[in-house]
């Protein structure tokens, strides 16, 4: 049973939400599955932009089917080759024969990489960066947007109604539910952090090549911006494109107090509480997250919304303790800039983490150290307390400066 959604007169909505999957990419969790967009487009021609992941193909051919009513597909537009968007593509290509692809020429590449056993070359329209080319009655301008977040992505912006079709850019996590419009949610309380939990996690380490897409973009008048996931934005749509110009900059949202803490039997843990509780005494917002049990995507975007950031860990095998480590490590690859550190350590006999911490934090570009290192010797004592309040106050004194 199809189930599309006009966006306008001549635009469709004809994707699909998979509530099934538990995780994006295979590695980050997603709280209520996942959307994928296709769009169709009936403007004196027929033109299909992007394709779908298999688990929603289904849907997706019959709401294809709806849209063409017995008519052939002019032309795809292809945006971005991930398979989550492009599992789908040959089977479309191979149905309807007559179709040509847009393309740029890393897109191709891929598509004879993806597809060996098939050659769609004879059907390309190739197209460079600021190319337009006219679609039926409609003009699209493209807009090359390499690394955010593959080589090969594009945008297209639909020059007669100003529609940009923005690729991953500015979408979300999360199945749509209902309403396939942005503006019919709650953008803070609904929106706003699996944004920042897609952005950070996927995105996140190409901040210069996303604002230099957004600076490309900028020039459009943009009534409407169409993703590969998530909602569509017709409305406010400068608190989306602001949100993106925060996190491709790495310019923390909240100046305050992310703690990433391990613990093996909950002296290290404590020590975080404690210093929680000093940091609030001293007017400074604060967040904790276990790195034993908390998502990796959670601690990352954490990491982007926050000015500085508390690392708390046992030493273990005479180095960081291993989902610390592994966390740290997350942080470094996904490209944080610019946050002040802070390290809590903990070791019975030969305490070791913040030596081997320092390395990590320090390879990260802008990245300083304030307060300092407080170690921990088994469970906390009165020396303990006393090394978190300095540090409680120069955590404060760094915020103050910076505000």
């Amino acid at each position: 049973m199809y189930n599309v959604r006009k966006l306008t007169d001549d635009l469709t909505w004809i994707g699909g939400s998979d509530r099934k999957i538990q995780r994006f990419e295979n590695v980050y969790r997603l709280n209520s599955g996942m959307n994928y967009n296709s769009y169709f487009l009936d403007c004196n021609a027929a033109v299909l932009f992007d394709t779908v992941d298999r688990e929603v193909s289904d849907v997706f051919f019959e709401n294809l089917e709806y849209c063409l009513a017995g008519r052939s597909l002019d032309y795809i537009v292809i945006h971005h080759m991930e398979p989550d968007h492009s599992a789908t593509l040959s089977f479309v290509l191979d149905k309807y024969t007559d179709a040509k692809i847009i393309v740029n020429a890393k897109t191709l590449q891929f598509i004879s990489q993806f597809f060996p056993d098939r050659d769609y070359s004879e059907r390309a329209v190739i197209v460079k960066d600021g190319d337009e080319l006219e679609l039926g009655s409609h003009k699209f301008r493209f807009v090359f947007a390499p690394m955010v977040h593959w080589p090969e992505v594009m945008m297209s912006f639909d020059m007669t109604e100003g529609t940009l079709f923005s690729a991953d850019a500015f979408g979300s996590y999360g199945a749509v539910n209902g309403s396939i419009f942005a503006d019919d949610k709650d953008f803070d309380n609904e929106l706003l952090d699996e944004a920042r939990r897609y952005y950070t996690n996927i995105v996140g380490k190409y901040g210069m090549q996303t604002i230099g897409a957004i600076n490309k973009v900028s020039a459009f008048d943009i009534n409407m911006i169409c993703p590969l996931h998530s909602y569509v934005w017709r409305k406010d749509i400068g608190k989306i494109i602001s949100c993106y110009k925060t996190w491709g900059s790495y310019t923390p949202e909240k100046k305050g107090v992310f703690i990433l803490q391990g613990s093996i039997y909950g002296h290290t843990a404590n020590a975080c509480e404690v210093l929680m509780t000093e940091l609030d005494k001293r007017d400074i917002a604060s967040v904790i997250l276990d790195a034993s049990v908390a998502d990796i995507s959670d601690i990352i975007a954490m990491a982007f919304k926050y000015s500085h950031i508390v690392i708390a860990s046992p030493t273990y095998n005479n180095n960081v303790y291993s989902p610390i480590e592994h966390a740290v490590s997350e942080l470094a690859a996904h490209g944080l800039t610019g946050r002040t550190f802070s390290v809590i350590e903990n070791g019975t006999w030969a305490p070791g983490a913040a030596k081997n911490l320092m390395p990590v934090i320090e390879s990260m570009k802008n990245c300083i150290l304030t307060g300092q290192t407080v170690t921990i010797r088994s469970n906390g004592n009165s020396n303990t307390r006393t090394a978190l309040e300095e540090l409680a106050d120069a955590i404060m004194e760094d915020i103050g400066k910076n505000i």
